[in-house]
């Protein structure tokens, strides 16, 4: 008898600079996310500001590897530094096809920003950021 494979499910994290940043860049950004993201069982949080991206994307291991390769051929954004990419046994947005969240005040400064911040991020300290991220959202409403 033939064992069925299972998936793997992992997630994965990258900062990107917008290009053009404005709302509808980012409403369609988001549009789009949660439209595709439902059909690839896909699931994450989307943080931005007029200086940065960084987003946060968990799911079945190749879904996941197929939508990172077109995320990184979008000209809307430039400059795509992946900070953490690995296995997970638990979503911590399990319910977010595509969770926006512009930037929070305990966050960075725009001169954090600048002086390259978010490159410097550890991978845990970056999981960090979404991990607070979802214990402060009510993810059933």
């Amino acid at each position: 008898m033939q064992r069925l494979k299972k998936s793997k499910n992992k997630h994965l994290i990258y900062t990107s600079e917008p290009v053009d940043f404005n709302d509808k860049v980012v409403n369609d950004i988001l549009g789009s996310s949660r439209a595709n993201n439902s059909e690839n069982d896909i699931t994450g949080a989307l943080i931005f500001r007029l200086d940065l991206y960084l987003q946060f994307l968990e799911g079945p291991e190749e879904k996941l590897d197929e939508v990172y390769k077109k995320i990184k051929l979008d000209n809307r954004h430039t400059n795509i530094h992946k900070l953490k990419e690995d296995f997970t046994e638990r979503r911590i947005f399990s319910t977010w096809a595509m969770r926006g969240d512009p930037v929070r005040t305990w966050m960075w400064s725009h001169q954090d920003i600048k002086n390259g911040i978010l490159t410097k991020l550890s991978p845990n300290d970056s999981f960090k950021v979404f991990d607070r991220i979802s214990r402060e959202i009510d993810q059933f409403n």
